[in-house]
């Protein structure tokens, strides 16, 4: 089960880098997770500061 990234988010990165597999990219006012790249690690989760990304 993928992670995603709600409309809470801030856009301030912090996500993109902990993304062991690069999962994470820039989108349109928010960052998204490819879901087929995604291996549910939950590192995003526990770096960002608003609680945007959450398992799906």
């Amino acid at each position: 089960m993928a992670y995603k990234i709600s409309d809470e988010c801030i856009m301030c990165g912090a996500c993109v880098g902990e993304c062991p597999v690069g999962a994470i990219s820039e989108g349109d006012g928010q960052y998204v997770i490819d879901e087929a790249t995604c291996i549910d690690c939950g590192s995003c989760e526990g770096v960002c500061p608003v609680g945007a990304p959450s398992a799906e």
